[in-house]
This record gives C-alpha cells, structure tokens and sequence, in this order.
C-alpha cells in the first residue's frame, strides 16, 4: 500500500511539474499580454480567420501565439489545461495545410483524444507517462484540413462526472464563478471556450458530458449521433462500452463557429479516416417552407427543472411561440424509464473497468465514490435498502433506480439491449404520431453546481442521458445567466430522494450570474436539422433583445 501511494504521488507531481515546466519553457511571445493585434485574430470567426490564412494575409503562427497567450490566461484562471502542446504546435503552424477548410485554426482536445507522443492518461496516475503511439483518426483528419492542435483540457478521472477534476491535474473551475464546477466530463474545454481561449474545441458524450459543460460554462455543442463523427484511436475509461455508446462532438464558442467547425470536418470525408464513421456529406436543411413543431419537456418525472432553468426554456418557448411556431407540451414514453435503462446498461459491469486503473488512496469523483458504493454493498443489504426506500420511504422513482443498480452477467445484459431497442422504437412511434421537427427541454435541472456537488446530483442527468440512450442528435446553446431576484426557489416539496439531493445543491444567491442554456433535439443522424433549430432560436432572441451575452464578450465579432 506505501508503494501505491507513493508511485501515485510521485506520478501526480511528475505530471503537474511537467505541465508547469512546459507553460515555463514556451517561447516568449506567448508570455507577453494580450495585446491589440491578438485582440483583433480573437475577434474574428474561424471562417474569418481560416479565409485570411488561405489568403496570405495571416499567418498561422500569429493566430496560435494570439490562442496561446489567452489559453495560458483561462488556465492560470480555472486550471483548464492538461497537456500544453504549444511549442510543438509553433512548428504544426508553419507546416500546415494552408488552403484547407481550417488552415492555421487552433484546436483544443478533451484529454481523451489521442496525440502522437503526447500523454492522454484521463486523470489515472497510473497511465502518467504513456504517451499515444500514432495520431487518432481525427487528429490526421484536422492536421489535414489545416488545423493546429494546441492544449488538451481536463476531465474527471473515469469520465462519469459533470465536474472535472483528479489528484493529476487538479480541479477545472468555472470561469463565470470559480465557486462552482464548468461540467464535465468535458469540463477544461468548456472553462477554455467560454473563456475565450479557445473558439472550437472537441469533446465527448455518454451521459451529457458535451451537453452539460456548455450549458453550465456557457458555450455551444451538438452531439452527435454514433457513427457521424470520428473517435478511433483515443482513450476512454470504459473501453468496450457500448450499452450506451459514447461520441465524439464538437464544441464551440460561438454558433456560427460551430457551424462552420461542423461543416469543415464533414468535407474532409471523416469516413475515410475512421472506419467507424459514416459516409454521410453535410446535408442542406431548409426550414422555411411550412410552420415548425416543438415538443417541450417540461419534467422528465425524476428531477424537475429549477425556476432558473425553467425561465431559460420559458424564454425560447414565449420566442418560438410569438413567431408563429408551434408549441405543445409532450408526454413521451417514460424518460424515468429511459433513465433506468440506461442506468442498467452504462455500468454493467458494475463499475469496475472505469475504476481498474484507480490506484489506492487516488482520489475519485464523490458521486463515482457513492455510486461505487452501492455496487460493493453485499446484495442481501442492497436489497433490504431498496425495501426501506420502496414500502417506508414510499420512493419508487429511487426504488426503481436501485433495483438495477448491480453488476450483470451477459445473460442479463442482452435482455437489456432488447428492452433499449424496444424503447427506442416507442419513441420513434410517438415522434412520428405528433409529427415533431424538434424537442425542446433543459440540459439539466440545474444551473452549474458548486464543487462537490456531483455528491448530490450523481443521478441527475436524466435531461441529457436519455438522448444518448435513444442516440438523437442534441445541440444546446446559451440563453440567460441565472438572476437571484428571478429565480429564487418557493415552496418546492421534492417528490423523490433524486430530486431531493439534487436541489440541496441549488441556490439561486450563489448561482447568480452563472449561465442557463437549452437543450435542442433531433432524431438520430439530424445534427444538420438541430444546427438549424439553434439558428432560428438565437435569431428569434436576438430580435427580441435577448441576445446571450458571452463572457469576455469582446472577443465575439
């Protein structure tokens, strides 16, 4: 046990030296102040940009120098770096493809994403110092297109957090209130993006781990169906998983950005990099001839929506519905039992690949350590737990979670692949019956949590899980910041143990001013149709005055 531990210790210090060390030794330029010159290359869109490198009027170098020096800034802010690739991206600059569709844009990755001859050891102080042996598919994709991969960003050890942190690198704050948690399990990447550090970046999603980071960090994402962008060649904490299968999915600072990062990596025909992609082209998707649909989900039955969140969809709702838009309330098939069914199927295994590489005395997230918890508890008193929390404490929506709460045996899991294909085609059933062009609904039920609240709120993320669960593209962008004399909380009694634990975390005082975004949903494969749903949104508010306003706004032009 002294061995693990100091081997544990010394790999953290070893990492965190390096990363130290590497910021120390960068060139000059990118330890001098912003200055007016960076300001203009951080104003500008990627399309902006990407046209003036193609046409000789800037050069790469300068953009990642201009991206270098406000990375560094967000990262002595909020702790969102892993691995600071600046150096070696100076020389990736001068040699890139200058007439691609990203020539000279720096690209920030989660952690996760595979960089020949850089570490991607995901928090684990046991894979400190195993650096990738080739690029990831996309990584030879964006090189390609003319893009500069320039930082990794932090996430949580085992990835199955909204909060980012491990005894590696530390804890990622968020940079509107650096009392509470950017999101997770790609949280580094949304602290960089909101902060301006960055303008597109890469994550992934199992659970909502692109979707929560932008709606608590403020910034913008679509996941991807499976299939519609690359991920061969990365790390993951859970390999083999594919109950509920994980996606790679772009992030962004800006819509517009986002939209064209999207555009850009389709062009590049991902499916000639990565056998794993489909070989579908972006697609042109015209809105405009006839009156749209949204289905709202106002309450998924396990946690309901906090009056912040709330307010933010009520925000689009009223937008949508004053512009001639059709808005009805939906009651789709049981997102709680969608929640339990993914719930069965993420942790089949009971937890124990995601936490093989755990040495003793690391640190892991507090919700993995309660969820772990629960697996190792002998099954004579799991049960007699869930009997208690079933016939005295009369809570069927925890009851229910907890019965498939073990670890299973293939002849389990099948069953249960069956019963996920069963749901996934009620769903399909009832969209196609209310004839919907969206979903609208929160990303969660509350505005970021402060550290540590991943305690409380481990099962809270059935806002988001259940369209991994389907595998519908989700997009969410910004709309408000939360505003204490708005969203104060009143006579609120919880209905269940999820509920409850969740909302001992929200407190509308200590969120004040922290971002609230909404959740955009389309049918499997729509990620063209989503992006067009985000577009008539943010026009909509914008007309109405209601723009969002990103943080270091000056950087948006």
């Amino acid at each position: 046990m002294l061995l693990a531990w100091l081997s544990h210790r010394r790999a953290c210090k070893v990492k965190q030296e390096e990363r130290r060390q590497r910021i120390e030794d960068l060139p000059s330029a990118f330890h001098e102040p912003v200055n007016l010159g960076d300001q203009r290359i951080l104003g500008h869109s990627v399309g902006a940009l990407v046209s003036k490198v193609q046409s000789g009027q800037l050069d790469a170098v300068e953009i990642l120098t201009a991206y270098g020096k406000k990375a560094l800034e967000a990262h002595k802010e909020t702790n969102c770096l892993t691995e600071v690739m600046m150096a070696a991206a100076v020389g990736w600059a001068k040699n890139c493809n200058k007439q691609g569709p990203l020539a000279g844009m720096p690209v920030s990755l989660k952690d996760t994403v595979g960089v020949k001859g850089w570490d991607g050891c995901i928090g684990y102080s046991a894979w400190v110092g195993k650096p990738a042996q080739k690029d990831s598919a996309l990584v030879r994709l964006l090189r390609d297109a003319g893009a500069v991969p320039f930082v990794k960003t932090n996430i949580p050890i085992t990835l199955l957090s909204f909060e980012s942190a491990s005894d590696v690198f530390g804890r990622t704050t968020n940079p509107h209130k650096s009392t509470h948690s950017p999101g997770g399990s790609t949280g580094g990447e949304a602290a960089l993006l909101a902060y301006g550090g960055s303008r597109i970046g890469i994550g992934t999603d199992v659970a909502g781990s692109v979707r929560v980071p932008a709606h608590y960090s403020g910034i913008y994402t679509i996941k991807a169906s499976v299939g519609r962008f690359l991920r061969t060649g990365s790390s993951s904490s859970m390999p083999g998983q594919e109950g509920v299968a994980p996606v790679y999915s772009p992030m962004a600072r800006t819509l517009e950005d986002l939209e064209y990062f999207w555009k850009a990596v389709v062009s590049m025909q991902p499916w000639k990099y990565d056998h794993s992609c489909l070989p579908i082209p972006w697609r042109t998707v015209d809105l405009s001839k006839r009156p749209l649909k949204w289905g709202v989900l106002w309450d998924d039955g396990v946690v309901l929506p906090s009056p912040a969140c709330k307010r933010a969809l009520e925000t689009v709702v009223d937008a949508l519905g004053k512009n001639g838009h059709e808005i009805v309330a939906i009651y789709p098939p049981s997102p709680y039992e969608g929640l339990k069914l993914g719930c069965s199927l993420i942790l089949a295994d009971g937890g124990k690949i995601a936490t093989a590489p755990i040495r003793t005395f690391e640190s892991n997230d507090p919700g993995m350590v309660q969820a772990m918890g629960m697996f190792r508890l002998p099954s004579f008193l799991r049960w007699l737990y869930t009997v208690y929390i079933r016939y005295i404490k009369r809570d069927e929506v925890y009851a229910g979670i907890l019965d498939v709460w073990h670890e299973k045996q293939v002849v389990d899991f099948f069953p249960l692949v069956a019963k996920k294909e069963e749901y996934k085609a009620r769903w399909w059933d009832f969209w196609s019956e209310q004839e919907l062009d969206f979903v609208l609904t929160v990303p969660n039920a509350l505005p970021a949590v402060p550290h540590g609240g991943m305690k409380n709120g481990i099962s809270s993320c059935g806002y988001t899980f259940l369209f991994n669960l389907l595998d519908y593209s989700a997009g969410v962008l910004p709309v408000t910041h939360v505003d204490s004399a708005l969203d104060q909380l009143h006579g609120f009694k919880p209905r269940n143990v999820i509920e409850r634990s969740a909302y001992l975390d929200y407190n509308a005082n200590d969120m004040h001013g922290l971002p609230i975004g909404i959740q955009v949903v389309g049918q499997r494969l729509e990620e063209e149709k989503v992006m067009e749903g985000m577009k008539i949104i943010e026009k909509l508010l914008r007309e109405d005055g209601k723009e969002y306003k990103l943080l270091n706004a000056d950087l948006k032009m």
